[in-house]
């Protein structure tokens, strides 16, 4: 994510530096050498696990904001280390979930980003930011979301984000197109929904397919429930009476993921294997294909968007898809960077822009949805990035 960020960042001028930090210091420099930009990106190694090499790095580098792109493992690391620096926080996936030790497929455990709101109060008084879930989905969903609000309906019944695409990548039994590690954890997890007069509650991985329509000639894609911040964002700040959010994963994936989890390959858990412990699930995500590296082979398009039904201003009937459409083939010549990479990259870029010039400000623990759409759409066009809205029939 970091190198997908760079390519990005390196067109805009609304900072002095960014510094690329791994634990392998190796992968920092070659994002640096690759896409330096005039002496403005800068290497170091860090330990995203650690708060403490966190909050060095930043102040040693005089860092006011700091962008998590690492997997959300690392959110606990990445989110102490930017408060004890002082700084803004941003990042693209929320703490992790546990699910409901007795009723998994029916009520709430610890939530996506539970941990993060536990101590919102300390980011306020302190007078920080820590915008969370601002990537692709969550991110440019919860601002479509807050845009349909605002602007397109006077009330809502449903919000649905909806994402599907039609990439293809040759050579490749199976290759997933973005971490297989954080599918894993969100789509094997119990998907929550959340309704107006229920609240939060789960469902069995994988229910309620259903066909959605995508624009741009991907077409029609089976979805289902997945486990995803927006349901958990979006209620906090909009009004709505039902929220979800469906992917289009398809037979294939859907079955190998079933698969690992039988076989108990999507653990997390280390097990022992001749003397050495590992996790599954690492293991799983070394032998298949770097997404990262995949763009070369990949073809198609991706699509992110929010679904919004309800009762537009004139008191009619309405129902919106607000989206946003990414080619792979266009990402990899302009930027060497895949589709799915890259769009969820160009947003946290935005958004940074927005608060380094003061249009979005505030302190505590806030999602998209709670600031204003317009200035994030208008500037994403301004990235050459355009967003839709589709109307449909009620």
């Amino acid at each position: 994510m970091g190198a997908a960020f760079a390519p990005i960042a390196a067109r805009r001028d609304f900072y002095e530096q960014v510094v690329f930090a791994d634990i392998d210091e190796a992968r920092a420099r070659n994002v640096v050498e690759r896409f330096g930009s005039n002496g403005r990106f800068a290497a170091a190694r860090v330990d995203a696990a650690d708060p403490a090499e966190v909050a060095r790095a930043a102040l040693a580098h005089g860092c006011d904001a700091i962008l998590n792109a690492a997997d959300p493992r690392f959110v606990p690391g990445i989110f102490q280390g930017a408060f004890d620096a002082g700084a803004t926080y941003v990042d693209m996936a929320m703490s992790l979930s546990q699910p409901h030790p007795d009723a998994p497929y029916e009520l709430v455990g610890k939530k996506l980003g539970d941990d993060q709101f536990a101590v919102a109060k300390q980011w306020e008084d302190r007078g920080l930011l820590a915008l969370v879930g601002c990537g692709v989905e969550p991110g440019f969903s919860d601002v479509a979301a807050r845009y349909a609000s605002d602007h397109l309906f006077s009330s809502i019944d449903q919000i649905g984000v909806r994402d599907g695409a039609n990439l293809d990548v040759a050579g490749h039994a199976f290759a997933p197109t973005f971490s297989i590690w954080t599918t894993i954890e969100e789509c094997l997890n119990p998907p929550v929904i959340w309704e107006k007069d229920r609240g939060w509650f789960t469902t069995a991985p994988f229910s309620e397919p259903e066909t959605f329509r995508f624009p741009e000639g991907i077409g029609d894609v089976e979805c289902v429930n997945v486990e995803h911040e927006e349901v958990m964002l979006i209620p906090r700040w909009i009004d709505a009476r039902r929220v979800t959010f469906k992917y289009g994963l398809g037979d294939v994936f859907i079955a190998v993921l079933e698969t690992l989890h039988t076989l108990g390959l999507d653990s997390k858990e280390q097990v022992d294997v001749r003397g050495v412990r590992v996790s599954p699930r690492d293991v799983v995500a070394s032998v298949l294909p770097d997404p990262a590296l995949l763009g070369s082979e990949m073809t198609g398009k991706t699509c992110a968007g929010t679904w919004v039904t309800g009762t537009g201003h004139d008191g009619n009937p309405r129902e919106v898809y607000i989206y946003h459409v990414v080619d792979t083939e266009e990402t990899w010549a302009n930027d060497h960077t895949q589709a799915v990479t890259w769009q969820t990259a160009i947003n946290p870029v935005v958004a940074l822009e927005l608060v380094a010039n003061g249009t979005w400000s505030g302190s505590g623990v806030l999602g998209p949805e709670a600031f204003d759409a317009v200035p994030f759409l208008d500037l994403l066009i301004d990235y050459g990035a355009p967003w839709g809205i589709e109307e449909r029939t009620p």
